[in-house]
């Protein structure tokens, strides 16, 4: 085993360690909890050890940085997830590797994704970005929409050929009245999934929590946590 790879291989049980210990505190089965290694900075090779060491989500959040890498590991058992902000003209390569799309935000982008699904005959998993930091009718600062656009947005989404929807996503928010108070940010996501279920049963999918925030998010009840650094290490550059 080389030294990077056995270096991924630590971190990687350390990560498992702590989301094991979070569920057990939170009464829930460890089955209940997706890892999604974020591997935004870093290349195609990591992408490729970690999937020999059993990784199967990965996600980016860069087009022009994932689309070469994606086909690059064409060939490992990997489910891709994009979650940053997508630009329409960008959804036919990103709907090239990516199965689930977390990061669906606005009318406009359901649109596109569903023509894209349905050119190429996909069906496309997709979650509506909730951005806890947003005012009314507005998006928020990495995107998302405000908790009162999610309905709206959700029933489009489900109505749109091509498309799955299957849940919510959000990033803990750097302002508002849920800046560092991820615990509460995350119960918030909750409550919002709750709502959703109601009508959308099958949308279940809960993505929240991040390396610094895995803990609160397992404890809210999500269902994928989105770990980066706590698995890769320290990012050489901003993604």
């Amino acid at each position: 085993m080389t030294d990077r790879k056995e270096q991924l291989a630590a971190n990687l049980a350390k990560v498992e360690e702590r989301i094991t210990a979070a569920c057990t505190a939170a009464g829930r089965d460890r089955s209940e909890v997706t890892l999604v290694v974020v591997t935004k900075t870093y290349p195609a090779s990591d992408v490729r050890l970690l999937a020999d060491l059993g990784v199967r989500h990965v996600a980016e959040n860069r087009d022009q940085d994932a689309a070469p890498k994606a086909a690059a590991c064409a060939d490992t058992p990997l489910t891709w997830h994009f979650v940053g902000q997508l630009q329409t003209n960008k959804v036919r390569s990103v709907l090239g590797y990516a199965a689930e799309v977390q990061s669906v935000d606005r009318a406009r982008l359901v649109t596109a994704l569903s023509r894209e699904a349905v050119r190429t005959g996909r069906e496309v998993g997709c979650l509506v970005q909730v951005a806890l930091d947003a005012d009314e009718g507005a998006r928020g600062e990495r995107g998302g929409v405000g908790p009162d656009g999610v309905r709206e947005l959700a029933d489009l989404l489900a109505a749109a050929e091509g498309l799955r929807l299957d849940g919510l996503m959000t990033v803990a928010p750097l302002s508002g009245p849920y800046a560092g108070r991820q615990r509460a940010a995350f119960g918030r996501l909750m409550d919002l999934s709750t709502a959703l279920r109601s009508e959308h049963p099958a949308a279940n999918m809960v993505s929240a929590g991040m390396s610094g925030d895995l803990e609160e998010a397992v404890a809210a009840g999500a269902t994928h946590v989105r770990v980066g650094s706590a698995v890769l290490g320290v990012r050489p550059g901003l993604g």
